[in-house]
């Protein structure tokens, strides 16, 4: 792994350390993003920039960079991997305090960087479609902050993880809210439909670059709550990451979804993606 950058400094990983009283270690007080690189070219950098403002704004977190110091910290990052391909990593917490459930005072935040290189999904991925499973959505009321807090996303992916499955799907309150580390997405009588933007769920980059393909090219779509008996019914079913990109959902529960293989609409979806991303 190249060098990753920890307050204000480039360093070896083995040689990036941190306070046992940071509060992100002790209470997972912090955020993060993740940035998808292609051809040296960070995706989307101002949306993810400006999610990581969201996010840092909603746990009233001083900002510890303007968007201007990230875009050159995060371009000094892929300069230093050898891979044209990578994901940077970017997590902020609160920094360094005697362990105290109220915010410090006067304590500068932590802020460390790292990026690997980003491989794309398996090919068998996208021929064939993954296995999902479904679950009650038992996390927090605020997941549209994108916080280090993850212990109950962890649960529920090592559900997909235990039953063979590549994703866990959350239902709350009878309607899909997203994916355990993804948003979900459905198609249903030849329409696309997306759970609404709230707090409920995180609002992808993935999943509004692929509700504008879809506005752009004539894809009928709408974005509304998604009952459960009509995820249960869907001809099509995907994911959407920054990392995962588009991943069909061709057996949901044990069940196929629709014919069991991918479907010409997460086809046409991940076509337009690719085209969206080259540099």
């Amino acid at each position: 792994m190249s060098d990753v950058y920890l307050n204000g400094q480039f360093l070896p990983l083995d040689q990036a350390k941190v306070s046992v009283l940071d509060r992100g270690f002790i209470f997972g007080d912090g955020v993060y993003e993740v940035i998808p690189v292609y051809g040296r070219t960070p995706l989307a950098l101002d949306r993810h920039l400006k999610r990581l403002e969201y996010s840092l704004n909603g746990v009233r977190m001083p900002h510890p960079l303007s968007s201007e110091a990230w875009a050159t910290l995060i371009l000094e990052l892929i300069d230093r991997e050898p891979s044209a391909d990578q994901s940077v990593y970017v997590h902020v917490t609160r920094g360094v305090a005697p362990r105290d459930h109220a915010f410090p005072k006067d304590v500068a935040p932590t802020v460390f960087a790292m990026t690997k290189p980003l491989s794309p999904p398996p090919a068998a991925w996208i021929r064939d479609g993954v296995a999902a499973v479904t679950h009650d959505d038992f996390r927090w009321l605020r997941c549209d902050l994108k916080t280090t807090s993850l212990l109950a996303n962890v649960l529920l992916r090592q559900l997909a993880v235990d039953a063979g499955a590549t994703e866990c799907l959350l239902i709350r309150d009878g309607f899909l809210t997203e994916g355990a580390a993804s948003n979900a997405l459905v198609v249903l009588d030849g329409r696309l439909l997306a759970p609404p933007r709230n707090h409920l769920l995180l609002p992808g980059i993935t999943y509004d670059l692929v509700l504008e393909a879809a506005q752009r090219h004539g894809i009928p779509h709408e974005e509304r709550p998604v009952a459960e008996a009509e995820l249960r019914r869907a001809e099509e079913v995907m994911l959407t990451s920054s990392t995962r990109e588009i991943v069909p959902i061709t057996c949901l529960d044990g069940q196929p979804v629709g014919n069991g293989r991918p479907g010409p609409v997460t086809m046409r979806l991940l076509e337009l993606y690719q085209e969206y991303k080259r540099p």
